[in-house]
């Protein structure tokens, strides 16, 4: 039977490697290829104009690319719940497919829909391809618990073997007997919306460095796989935090997006290495790869991932409440130029690299403000391009090291960690202009510069430029003190009977449900 689908785009931006958009094309003849806008996910409290910016770029270059298949994209606005009865009702659907999300949101959206569809006689097929593996296979692997080490995790998927080879873009020739209806009323209510029909203000925009969409992704791809020497000898910690233009590849928010598949990444990277001397994991391409599923699994196998309390692999900390703190570090007025300036060019590009990432995390939690994880969190995921659920969640558990990494006397300095790369502070002087005139010997630390040189340099630090919030030498010392007391009681806690028992698999998710559904087909 030639069935109506829907294929949802949702987080795989793309045509290439889609297993989902191929399975949509199997014995169809009329697609309607679907992105909506989700309040729950699309809104201007979590998401920033930069995050929203590169969205809709995505979305313009996945219509262009649908519309030379004849196809195109019908982007609708509204709970996926509300909207799908409708379409299925008005387009006569019978057949929908998705590309398959863990995240705990998605699980629960994805069950509703599901359950809907089939109420509407409507078949839902779903593939997996947003991760290099299957989720719940790591898992299995690892009797049905996250892995919670690098090298564990890699012990796994070595026995799974290399990631699935990715799949090519359909063509005009798979699209010749699958139609797309579309009429000048549809233009109007599917086309694609601006950044000012959603409400923006886009008069303070800076320049777009990073524009998201799929072939601009396999540009950069293709653009730096040429570079065969650094792909080879890429270590990610050797890599400069606060270098003028950026020292890694800026492929992440395409990843994060699914402009970019992860499978297309490693594979084309493979092809690099063969025969040549190359960099491994942690430290290479693939191992950045690899982290990402290490996250990925945790936030799969770990309950209450994103959250400090209920998260039984996460130390609890006794972390303040200072709303003034953190809206300092929020808005760059910190008075340390080197954090100020990360958290600048974070706000105008929505990119910074890992080690900035770092140092502002340490900065926020453990180093200096002693403000929860969560908080930071947050800011991450409206600010950064590439703001990934459960990579964000991750990261910030690991730099506040309240899980994963737990050396957390190693605290990074907010004067001479920047310097280490950047001793005459250009980074500095690009994203704060106003300390431009300070002579490299206090561009890292203003306040310290006798009155006269803060004059010659137009700027009076307490007046033109924030002092310090803190003293670093004294409350870095105080806070390890207060993380060896929060490392002690967990240290006791885990001794308890009823804490010996190690972190237990969460009940059936909705990917075991799925699972078994799809292993009935």
């Amino acid at each position: 039977m030639a069935h109506t689908c829907i294929h949802w785009f949702r987080k795989g931006l793309r045509l290439h490697d889609n297993p989902a958009l191929i399975a949509a094309l199997r014995d169809c003849k009329e697609l309607y290829p679907v992105f909506i806008l989700d309040p729950y996910l699309h809104n201007k409290t979590s998401v920033g104009i930069n995050r929203w910016r590169f969205l809709i770029g995505a979305l313009k270059d996945l219509d262009c690319s649908l519309r030379k298949l004849n196809s195109r994209l019908f982007v609708l606005r509204g709970k996926p719940e509300d909207v799908f009865p409708k379409l299925f009702n008005q387009w006569k659907v019978t057949k929908m497919t998705y590309e398959f999300d863990t995240e705990p949101y998605s699980l629960s959206r994805d069950k509703t829909v599901t359950t809907l569809a089939k109420d509407h006689g409507v078949e839902v097929i779903y593939k997996i391809s947003h991760t290099l593996y299957d989720i719940e296979r790591i898992i299995e692997e690892n009797n049905g618990k996250a892995p919670l080490t690098y090298t564990r995790m890699q012990a796994i998927v070595k026995t799974l073997g290399p990631p699935k080879r990715p799949i090519s873009a359909p063509t005009v020739e798979d699209m010749k007997d699958v139609k797309t209806p579309s009429f000048k009323k549809h233009e109007e209510e599917y086309g694609l919306p601006t950044l000012e029909e959603l409400g923006h203000n886009t008069s303070a925009l800076f320049e777009e460095k990073f524009p998201g969409g799929e072939q601009e992704a396999l540009r950069s791809l293709d653009e730096h796989m040429q570079r065969t020497g650094w792909v080879c000898g890429f270590e990610k910690p050797q890599t400069s935090p606060n270098s003028l233009s950026p020292s890694t590849t800026v492929l992440s928010p395409h990843v994060t997006f699914g402009c970019l598949s992860a499978r297309t990444f490693w594979w084309r990277l493979t092809d690099v290495y063969q025969g040549k001397r190359h960099s491994d994991p942690p430290v290479s391409l693939h191992g950045q790869l690899l982290w990402r599923e290490f996250f990925y699994t945790a936030s799969v196998g770990v309950p209450n991932f994103n959250k400090m309390e209920g998260n039984p692999v996460c130390t609890q900390v006794d972390w303040d409440t200072n709303p003034e703190y953190l809206a300092a570090w929020r808005e760059a007025r910190t008075g340390f130029p080197f954090i100020d300036a990360i958290m600048t060019q974070l706000r105008q590009e929505g990119w910074i690299h890992h080690l900035a990432r770092h140092a502002v995390a340490c900065f926020l939690t453990r180093g200096d403000l002693w403000i929860n994880w969560e908080e930071g969190q947050k800011v991450f995921e409206e600010l950064l391009l590439d703001g990934d659920w459960a990579l964000n969640a991750g990261n910030w558990q690991w730099l506040s090291a309240s899980t994963f990494f737990h050396q957390y006397f190693r605290v990074y300095s907010p004067v001479a960690f920047g310097k280490k790369t950047d001793k005459n502070g250009d980074y500095i002087k690009k994203y704060l202009p106003l300390l431009k005139k300070f002579p490299a010997a206090y561009i890292y630390e203003p306040w310290k510069a006798p009155h006269s040189v803060q004059q010659a340099a137009g700027c009076i630090v307490g007046k033109d430029y924030p002092r310090p919030l803190v003293e670093h030498e004294v409350i870095s010392k105080k806070n390890i003190q207060r993380m060896k007391l929060a490392y002690a009681k967990r240290s006791a806690d885990s001794e308890s009977p009823s804490k010996k028992q190690g972190v237990k698999r969460k009940q059936p998710s909705v990917a075991d449900f799925m699972k078994k559904k799809e292993k009935k087909k």
